[in-house]
């Protein structure tokens, strides 16, 4: 499947406007990055779709119809989340992270272990019987896998809450119960779930952008929903990220709060609870990242957000969708590609028989930029039909997107990337940032991040005087 096709089919499910697609310019080929899978159609259509969106909004405040550009090699290297703090590249993976065959001589099946944050770590360390904290080496975590199966591992890790994944082939996965579920789920779901009239958005006057004025609040951790939030401040949102005190977070927050306030609020107290719904009383969007139903059981389901606001767009993402067995189960990207069989597969294309992740985390980075898109489609329908809206994107079906896109024979022989032109330098509260431009260009109004990317708690808990 072409680019054009793939996002008409977006565009459509969405219920929006054909006469839109002919501002919108696709330029490039696959491959952009060393994969047998269409990386760059899906970076470069998941890209387009969120910014021409924010085109249509933008027309629909101030009748201006602006021509919208992607190219493949930049929205496929937006997407490797390349960026460097002081002219230092932050480590990307804990030690301990990564695939490990299981079994004696790796008869058993591979698991993946996610070990990024320090209480993952050493959950899967007791689990195995090994002393907890950064001392304990690959070496004894592999040994130590030698007397597990692959899928008894990673059942009795869900059972503790870690965070861990078994090797699965394509067939395998497909025959899963969650992917009988997530088969049946739309790519990017867009869902009324109450009345209400229509928001109103102030007119705009050049050289505003197209989401200027809109107020976003986001609660989300892992560069998915990051993404998204970072996706909707380049269009002009005002971007209110919340993140909780006793959460640790990642290194890419840094490159990730491009353009946000960024503030702090703890949900588990009246205090924290009643600061974050006096900013949601006049929020547009209200974006949330975590397992499905824990900020239910803190009062900020969907529907308890639309009462609160009523024409809200609400917009949720997660591992493995919010319904089925694996509802509930906890998932980062490397971990979908790998029990979702992208790993397997990758690997059987490269010629190896080791498991091989995507040359990114593709489906983080998509399912970021769809819920952008579907965030946007959302706002678009509730200014013509009123309504309080919910949109929901897992990475689980966004890699069964991916997988639709089509295999690439040549993919491996991608030529090598190249950020020359593609990065610029910005103050940051951790140091010089230098990262990657987005790669969405409007003939009128250029995307891009006028506030500063600052640690959490940098700012209050407050929406901006304009």
């Amino acid at each position: 499947m072409d680019s054009l096709q793939a996002l008409a089919s977006i565009w459509a499910a969405a219920g929006l406007p054909d006469d839109s697609l002919a501002q919108l310019t696709m330029t490039g080929v696959e491959p952009v990055l060393p994969s047998s899978f269409a990386v760059g159609t899906a970076a470069q259509v998941s890209f387009a779709a969120a910014a021409l969106a924010a085109s249509d909004i933008g027309r629909a405040r101030n009748g201006l119809r602006q021509q919208v550009q992607v190219g493949m090699h930049h929205a496929a290297l937006e997407c490797t989340a390349r960026f460097l703090v002081d002219g230092r590249a932050p480590d990307a993976w804990d030690q301990l992270a990564g695939l490990y065959a299981c079994g004696p001589h790796g008869r058993s099946g591979w698991v993946r272990i996610h070990t990024n944050f320090a209480h993952h770590r050493d959950g899967v360390l007791r689990l195995l019987g090994l002393p907890e904290g950064a001392a304990t080496t690959r070496d004894a975590v592999a040994q130590a896998l030698a007397s597990w199966r692959a899928d008894a591992f990673e059942q009795a890790a869900t059972d503790a809450g870690m965070v861990v994944a078994a090797l699965r082939r394509f067939d395998e996965w497909d025959a899963h119960p969650q992917a009988a579920v997530i088969a049946g789920e739309p790519l990017v779901a867009i869902e009324r779930i109450g009345d209400a009239l229509p928001l109103e958005l102030a007119a705009l006057a050049l050289p505003d952008r197209p989401l200027s004025g809109l107020r976003v609040v986001e609660l989300t951790r892992i560069l998915a929903g990051p993404v998204a939030g970072r996706m909707l401040a380049a269009y002009g949102a005002d971007v209110l990220l919340v993140n909780a005190p006793h959460l640790p977070n990642i290194e890419a927050i840094a490159d990730t709060s491009r353009g946000k306030l960024s503030a702090l609020a703890d949900l588990r107290t009246e205090t924290g609870g009643e600061a974050l719904r006096h900013v949601v009383r006049d929020a547009h969007v209200f974006m949330q990242g975590y397992r499905p139903g824990a900020l239910a059981a803190l009062g900020f389901a969907p529907a308890d957000v639309a009462a609160l606001r009523p024409g809200v767009v609400c917009a949720s993402i997660s591992a493995y969708g919010e319904r089925g067995p694996w509802a509930g189960k906890r998932g980062f990207d490397s971990l979908v590609q790998c029990a979702t069989g992208f790993n397997h597969a990758e690997g059987l294309a490269a010629g190896t028989d080791q498991p091989r992740a995507l040359p990114m985390q593709a489906l983080d980075m998509a399912s970021g930029a769809l819920m952008a898109f579907g965030v946007q489609a959302a706002l678009l329908r509730q200014q013509c039909e009123g309504g309080s809206w919910h949109v929901r994107v897992s990475l689980a079906r966004t890699g069964q997107w991916l997988r639709q896109l089509g295999r690439l024979a040549d993919g491996f022989r991608a030529p090598a990337a190249d950020v020359n032109g593609l990065m610029e330098n910005s103050a940051s509260g951790w140091g010089v940032l230098s990262a990657l431009r987005h790669a969405a260009v409007f003939s009128h109004t250029p995307a891009g991040w006028a506030r500063p990317s600052m640690p959490p708690g940098s700012h209050a808990l407050a929406w901006p005087a304009h």
